[in-house]
């Protein structure tokens, strides 16, 4: 029965010591040089400046491409206008009608006053 007695005694000496909670170490803080710090300001810096200067001249790279496509659309259309002004003129330069035209105003066609001219 001693046996049982000092079994039984070790056994609440377990349990009691794996119920004391552990005492946890203090934790500290990172201690950070004043030269660490500055570092690290100056890099946050940087990447700062960086960022903002990346998103500068893509928003101007942005607007710089609007304004070629709106003069390559200018360009296009002042091209079709050119082109139908062209069909206009070879289309009111034809000899019949300038013939035509100069009858219905009362000109006549002397053939020994007409001269050739070649291009």
């Amino acid at each position: 029965m001693a046996a049982v007695r000092i079994q039984q005694k070790v056994q609440q000496r377990e349990q009691h010591v794996q119920r004391e909670p552990k005492k946890k170490k203090a934790q500290r803080g990172i201690r950070w040089t004043f030269g660490e710090k500055i570092v690290f300001v100056s890099f946050l810096a940087f990447a700062l400046y960086s960022s903002v200067t990346i998103i500068s001249n893509q928003f101007t790279i942005y607007h710089v491409n609007k304004e070629v496509q709106q003069l390559q659309a200018d360009i296009q259309e002042q091209q079709k206008q050119n082109r139908d002004l062209y069909a206009q003129v070879q289309e009111l330069s034809t000899y019949e009608r300038i013939l035509a035209k100069a009858k219905e105003l009362g000109l006549t066609l002397n053939e020994n006053n007409v001269k050739v001219v070649q291009d």
